[in-house]
């Protein structure tokens, strides 16, 4: 089925009761909201004069629309810099294949994993463990297509989409291996990709071990950031005070839950395998982009891309 195709098919709101209700009260969302937005992008998207492919299906479109709270503007802006980004760095989004080695070992490696349960709020929770990442064997670039690849298979979940992520991040074994990885260029521009074109509601991001040496570059990193995203960043000195704010029964073993992580990576590999040919469809997907777009992308980073990577508020 092509990309354009799949708006074809009959939307069944996924929503449960109680997410429903927090789409009302928190996105101003109700089906006649959420169906006049889905028509009004299909719409934008069919017109627009660069877009050439794009999934049109109501819970892709509705990953943006959520995020903006219904504000189609807003949320065409975003739909634009996503698909930008993922041609502008394909190193980065594309390719997105759990079989292949790198990214399998990597998964494999405890380095990034989503929770089974969700927090006391609703939300996703996703764990990274930057010791479990080897930056002496892989690239920052396969670092990323982790990221992409996690994240793009929870995506079209409607029950993040409303309650959105809690981000935790155990910077424990973190050397300075992992910092020379990524350049400031680099962590500028994803900075700038995860704020500003990727549809998600960052809700909470929690740091845990940070050690001396990359004291600095957490405190870079939460620099780039806009206000609303700063003021969900919490820094805790140990496991014992990560559990005043998380569950930590929802946790893997090694942090005090009751699953091991090698049981929660093994089903969501498992979740990844059944997405498998859904998620390299994404590669389907095209912009046209103007070599001027393109030639000041390299130079200046996202901010270059005339009028598209405006500084916007992240909900």
């Amino acid at each position: 089925m092509g990309v354009e195709e799949q708006d074809e098919l009959e939307y069944e709101c996924g929503l449960s009761t109680e997410a429903k209700a927090a789409a009302m009260t928190e996105l101003r969302e109700d089906e006649n909201t959420r169906e006049h937005a889905l028509t009004q992008l299909r719409e934008w998207i069919a017109k627009h004069p660069s877009i050439k492919s794009c999934r049109t299906d109501a819970v892709f479109l509705l990953r943006f629309l959520r995020t903006k709270k219904f504000s189609v503007p807003l949320a065409q802006e975003m739909l634009e810099r996503y698909l930008t980004i993922r041609q502008l760095y394909p190193n980065w989004f594309q390719n997105l294949d759990v079989d292949d080695p790198a990214i399998e070992a990597i998964l494999d490696g405890g380095y990034l994993v989503p929770m089974l349960e969700r927090d006391q709020h609703g939300r996703q929770v996703i764990l990274s463990c930057a010791g479990r990442f080897d930056p002496y064997k892989y690239t920052s670039a396969e670092m990323a297509r982790v990221h992409s690849i996690v994240v793009e298979a929870l995506l079209d979940d409607e029950e993040n989409q409303v309650h959105g992520y809690t981000h935790i991040n155990d910077e424990s074994g973190l050397t300075m291996g992992h910092i020379s990885a990524w350049s400031l260029t680099d962590i500028r521009n994803m900075s700038r990709c995860i704020q500003n074109s990727t549809p998600m509601r960052h809700k909470e991001t929690h740091f845990i071990n940070i050690p001396n040496c990359a004291m600095k570059l957490i405190e870079f990193v939460i620099s780039l950031m806009n206000d609303k995203l700063k003021g969900r960043v919490l820094i805790h000195k140990d496991l014992r005070d990560l559990h005043r704010a998380i569950d930590p029964t929802i946790l893997p073993k090694e942090y005090g839950g009751k699953v091991p992580l090698s049981e929660m990576i093994a089903m969501f590999k498992k979740k990844l395998q059944a997405k498998k040919h859904e998620l390299k469809a994404l590669d389907d997907m095209q912009i046209e982009l103007s070599q001027k777009e393109i030639r000041n992308a390299s130079g200046e980073g996202l901010g270059g891309i005339s009028g598209s990577f405006r500084k916007l508020e992240v909900d």
